[in-house]
């Protein structure tokens, strides 16, 4: 929800609802056609295999009927409670993730792009909840910082997992390319910086989020850069957890700072 806090206007509660419950049923929708699609490749993955659908737990049948479901109800309720650019955005969500990105897993390496696409959606889709579906430049750069912020973290945990992806036929860069799969999470996260200098430029933030924001993100390219020289288990591990505690710091960074520019805002009116 970090994209409808950092979008312009004043936040009502009963959007936010909407746009959570709406977001929260696309993304069930898009895992459970992506777990239907993959019972016997979730089967061969020792952290997949204890899924639902691989031990048999749940019927395929009724996965299939709850994804289609909890889709409609989504898309839906974004259109009618929100408006129709964050029920597209919804909608586009479930294609690319369950119709692209699962398909491209056993082909190609940049299925990656495609993951990272679909996790770059969510702040745009709450950014044009909260503007009434525009989307100006912030929502970009939203979109763009969790698009970047996919490649460190994803192919971290690839890394680490890359026995099991080429066990079950995935072509991940970690499996068939990893020397790439390590220089391309430091290509990402070095695109953190500019990213989030875009944000003050932009008047989203006050200045010093610059110095904020760098301080974390250099946490994490650091992590990134010592995982490209070295890229092996323990360094995989280290880059992985650095993500998981990057992102929501950032996040909360620009919304603190987003509110301390619109104070400042205030007074220079007064």
């Amino acid at each position: 929800m970090a994209g409808y806090a950092v979008a312009p206007g004043a936040a009502q509660v009963a959007p936010l609802l909407w746009t959570a419950a709406g977001t929260a049923l696309c993304a069930g929708s898009a895992n459970s056609f992506n777990q239907w699609i993959e019972v016997p490749y979730d089967a061969q993955m020792s952290r997949t295999r204890n899924r639902p659908l691989a031990r048999h737990a749940i019927a395929p049948g009724h996965a299939l009927g709850f994804g289609v479901m909890a889709g409609t109800l989504g898309v839906g309720a974004l259109y009618v409670f929100v408006n129709p650019v964050a029920a597209g955005l919804g909608a586009a969500n479930i294609a690319l993730y369950a119709g692209v990105y699962t398909a491209m897993k056993r082909l190609t390496i940049a299925n990656t792009w495609a993951g990272a696409l679909v996790g770059a959606i969510p702040p745009v889709l709450g950014w044009a909840a909260a503007s009434g579906g525009t989307l100006g430049p912030g929502a970009w750069v939203m979109g763009g910082i969790l698009f970047a912020w996919q490649f460190p973290h994803f192919n971290s945990l690839a890394h680490t997992l890359r026995a099991d992806y080429s066990k079950a036929g995935y072509r991940m860069m970690s499996v068939t390319r990893p020397r790439l799969n390590a220089r391309v999470s430091l290509r990402y996260a070095l695109l953190m910086f500019p990213l989030s200098a875009a944000l003050p430029l932009l008047g989203i933030c006050d200045p010093w989020f610059l110095l904020d924001s760098s301080l974390v993100n250099g946490f994490m390219a650091y992590c990134a850069y010592e995982f490209w020289k070295r890229p092996d288990a323990k360094h995989s591990r280290k880059l992985f957890f650095s993500s998981l505690v990057h992102l929501p710091v950032l996040l909360i960074l620009i919304m603190a700072h987003k509110l301390i520019q619109e104070r400042n805002n205030v007074k220079c009116l007064k």
